[in-house]
């Protein structure tokens, strides 16, 4: 409900990402405390679909669809989103803009200062494509590009916020991120802990990774990981979650092909993950970094034990030994030990998985992590 302050003025709040479910599946519990606070709240994406503008309404947010590509960085393309964005927030009479991912960022951002947004926040979710290691001439292109766009971004910024000290330092250490920003970190998108209700995990060992089938997800160490512990275990199930993208770096149909051939269980992509990882035992996420991976979040909060990367935005949610085992990143071999060992060990992994509930709700609980982020926000 709306502050008793009698000083409390409601502000106008644009929320800006690049993928329309996200405003629901990521920040609906972001959206639904600022409406409680008496904010008044605009969800803007690119193409939002019907199912999601009713899911925004009904949360009390009105949304609002806005022309930016999700994955290349366009200059022309960004001109021209950031002159529409312009006059779109100048009409709202926006007072706050909280944008998240780099294109919502980088574009958001200037444009908010030009329309005379009193306040920009900058939500670093992690570092993408450009970023994540590889010296592949693309993305180097994309890394000058984005480097350049994130400074310009960040010095119109009131506050960057990013998910792991790592993200923060790198940015710092390049320049990207100016000395005299304020940036804070929070845990993450945070995890509803009551939708992501803890079960009791299988008697029997599996393993579930869900993610975009993205290189950089760690997708090709999973499935050779897998190849292997079928060979040696055949009764252990690997699934595999996620759709096939057009990123960069996405896996191929042909990849994914060999990968059912080694005995994944491809699932798919699905809107709900619940199911999925309440029937495995064991979450596994190889990524090469993270902001921090909401996927892992989930799997702590469902009380899995967690097989993930000695990497940025991934290391901080496994204690190794304690509610989960950290493996070096690109490294199928370090993999296969880890989940092998957890196979032939399997008194380990319901005390893992408990463990691993216990730290969502002491570090993650969406309702912390939204109220560090409103602190920042001036909210």
């Amino acid at each position: 409900m709306p502050s008793s302050d009698p000083s409390f003025a409601p502000q106008k709040v644009v929320l800006f990402g690049s993928y329309a479910p996200s405003l629901i599946h990521f920040r609906g519990p972001l959206i639904a405390e600022m409406i409680r606070r008496g904010h008044l709240v605009t969800a803007m994406a690119p193409a939002i679909d019907e199912n999601t503008a009713a899911a925004l309404r009904s949360l009390g947010a009105t949304p609002v669809s806005v022309a930016l590509g999700r994955t290349s960085i366009n200059p022309i393309e960004g001109l021209r989103a950031g002159r529409e964005l312009r006059r779109m927030l100048r009409e709202m009479q926006a007072d706050v803009l909280i944008a998240y991912t780099i294109k919502p960022i980088v574009v958001g951002v200037p444009a908010a200062r030009a329309a005379g947004v009193k306040r920009a926040v900058a939500l670093v979710t992690g570092l993408g494509y450009a970023f994540t290691g590889g010296r592949e001439p693309k993305r180097l292109i994309s890394r000058a590009a984005a480097t350049l766009l994130y400074r310009r971004a960040f010095t119109k910024s009131d506050v960057a916020v990013f998910q792991n000290e790592n993200d923060r330092a790198d940015f710092a250490r390049m320049g990207v991120l100016p000395t005299k920003v304020k940036s804070i970190l929070v845990n993450g998108s945070g995890v509803d802990i009551d939708h992501y209700a803890p079960s009791p995990p299988p008697a029997e060992p599996s393993f579930l990774m869900i993610a975009r089938l993205l290189g950089d997800k760690g997708v090709r160490e999973y499935g050779e990981a897998a190849r292997r512990l079928k060979q040696l275990h055949p009764s252990v199930t690997n699934s595999l979650v996620g759709g096939i993208g057009n990123e960069p770096d996405a896996i191929s149909r042909e990849e994914l092909n060999r990968f059912i051939g080694w005995g994944i269980d491809y699932l798919g992509a699905q809107a709900d993950v619940r199911p999925f990882i309440a029937g495995h035992s064991v979450y596994v996420l190889p990524s090469y970094r993270e902001g921090t991976p909401r996927s892992v979040l989930e799997a702590l909060s469902t009380g899995r034990a967690v097989i993930t990367t000695d990497a940025p935005g991934c290391r901080q949610t496994v204690e190794h030994g304690r509610n989960g085992l950290l493996v070096p990143p690109r490294d199928s071999d370090a993999l296969f030990e880890a989940m092998r060992h957890l196979v032939e060990n399997p008194q380990l992994i319901a005390p893992m998985g408990a463990a691993s509930r216990h730290i969502a709700e002491d570090k993650y609980d969406v309702r912390k992590v939204n109220a560090a982020l409103l602190t920042a926000a001036g909210l």
